[in-house]
């Protein structure tokens, strides 16, 4: 396992996939806002998003993560807070000559937290992401890696989502394989490149140029990508969070702990006994008004 430092992190670009798994968007109420952009087949993602860009100037530039903490803003209207459980996957990144991206290579994936406000009518996807520090999770440890093939090293591996409330622990997110994802391995990497490149955003869409932001951010040799939400339990899709929640995401390796197993374990606050796995637990805390 490799331990992940979040001052290591502050010098990546950060960025997420919507729609890499069937049925999410329907849950979140955001299928509507992809009404105008043209996927390239039924099952592929609808596009890629900034959360995090360093040195800009908008709220893109101020660092989200977090090992431990979840933020939740104030507002005079309720605010609906909602984990997104997702994989977390660190790549280096190559550059063409004229300082487009050239390709992705996997270094580590890990429990991730693409937490998000769910804000009717916004903007842009970013919009929903990013509100400052805290707003976002990355679990400290995490797998290195240099394969994602569906048939690699991660074949067995899953991710779970558990959210704590009053000294009770139920499933929030549905247990779900990591090559359940529409696009992963190679097919993911090589299509966030041609997006990288492609995406142009425009109005009356959800979507940026996420590419143009990146060699505005002087092309770093990392990023960190979330590469989609699972779908929700019933319980998760109705739930949102609240100051004292607990979220709790898991990447493991089904070959070492069975979902029982991990169900079990998190029920007894006994995650960080998980061998196998990436744990992300944060607490919900509200910002002052």
């Amino acid at each position: 396992m490799r331990q992940l430092q979040l001052s290591g992190l502050r010098g990546i670009f950060g960025f997420g996939v919507a729609g890499n798994f069937a049925g999410h968007l329907e849950q979140a109420g955001e299928a509507g806002d992809f009404v105008s952009v043209e996927a390239a087949s039924a099952e592929a993602p609808k596009g890629i998003f900034p959360w995090y860009v360093p040195g800009h100037a908008s709220f893109l530039g101020e660092f989200p993560l977090a090992f431990d903490e979840v933020a939740k803003p104030a507002s005079v209207d309720p605010i609906r807070l909602q984990i997104e459980p997702e994989v977390g996957v660190l790549c280096t990144v190559t550059y063409a000559d004229d300082g487009t991206a050239a390709g992705l290579s996997p270094q580590a994936i890990m429990a991730f937290n693409d937490c998000s406000i769910r804000r009717e009518g916004a903007a842009k996807i970013s919009h929903k992401k990013n509100w400052g520090a805290e707003s976002k999770g990355v679990a400290a440890q995490a797998f290195e890696l240099t394969d994602l093939e569906p048939d690699g090293p991660t074949a067995s591996f899953r991710l779970a989502c558990f959210m704590r409330r009053g000294g009770k622990t139920r499933p929030y997110g549905v247990d779900s394989p990591l090559p359940g994802y529409s696009y992963y391995g190679t097919q993911l990497l090589d299509w966030i490149v041609d997006r990288l490149n492609h995406q142009k955003g425009a109005d009356g869409t959800p979507l940026e140029d996420v590419g143009a932001l990146l060699r505005g951010a002087g092309n770093p040799s990392e990023v960190l990508i979330g590469i989609g939400a699972t779908r929700y339990e019933r319980f998760g899709e109705v739930t949102f969070l609240e100051a004292r929640d607990e979220a709790v995401v898991v990447v493991y390796d089904s070959e070492h702990h069975s979902p029982a197993q991990v169900r079990g374990m998190i029920a007894d606050r006994r995650e960080e006994e998980l061998e196998s796995a990436s744990v992300l637990r944060q607490v919900v805390y509200d910002l002052p008004a």
